[in-house]
């Protein structure tokens, strides 16, 4: 292959691997978080235990090792995987188990005053959830799942090594091919750079929405 000339849309389409990931990956990540979270305020003792198993293996081990062990090592148990599905879930997991602390966090910041208002006025569980603790804790998660999503777009290079095609791999292959550094490299520096400030603008976008000044009790 000649990437001599016109390496721009071959990196580009890896780009496209990397966005992919990202996507499907943070919405993985928010799905575990608020599960996981959720699970270690629960009431009941096995559903604490197995959310809080699932945040300290995950936080607690290489994100390369879990990997490794999705794609590699689980075959030889019977159990083949695609490479993108493995790493959107991996990635995910990885970092909704940082997210789940993040969700667990802010529910527990809603002031008791609230919680108990809502307790004397019949609110069932549920309706004290939805209407007084969400809605409260919901602006306070926001800044640090935009921090999160962003390490998970930067993290996404990673996957290479489990042979998906993302932008740094293929900036990679153009160095290889043409001996140029600093084009390929300066091409996917903007390109993620690009990414993580759309991602910050989104995130900024739900936090005015939000509206913290209005719903966060002070």
């Amino acid at each position: 292959m000649d990437l001599s000339s016109g390496y721009g849309e071959f990196i580009l389409f890896g780009l496209g691997v990397t966005v992919s990931v990202t996507l499907l990956g943070s919405l993985v990540a928010l799905a575990a978080a608020f599960a996981a979270g959720l699970g270690r305020l629960s009431r009941f003792t096995a559903v604490r235990f197995l959310a809080g198993l699932y945040i300290e293996v995950f936080r607690s081990t290489s994100f390369i090792v879990q990997l490794f062990f999705i794609y590699f090592a689980l075959p030889l148990f019977g159990v083949t995987l695609p490479a993108f599905p493995v790493a959107v879930v991996v990635l995910g997991l990885n970092v909704g188990s940082f997210g789940a602390e993040v969700v667990r966090g802010a529910l527990l910041s809603v002031p008791r005053p609230l919680i108990e208002a809502a307790t004397a006025l019949n609110y069932t569980p549920w309706q004290r959830f939805r209407h007084v603790s969400l809605p409260n804790a919901l602006p306070r998660m926001i800044a640090p799942f935009s921090n999160l999503c962003v390490d998970l777009l930067k993290t996404s290079s990673v996957v290479s090594l489990i042979s998906l095609s993302e932008v740094t791999f293929r900036a990679q292959i153009v160095r290889a091919q043409t001996g140029d550094t600093l084009g390929p490299f300066l091409t996917i520096l903007v390109l993620y750079y690009v990414c993580a400030t759309i991602i910050e603008w989104i995130f900024r976008m739900f936090e005015r929405s939000a509206n913290p000044a209005g719903k966060i009790a002070r």
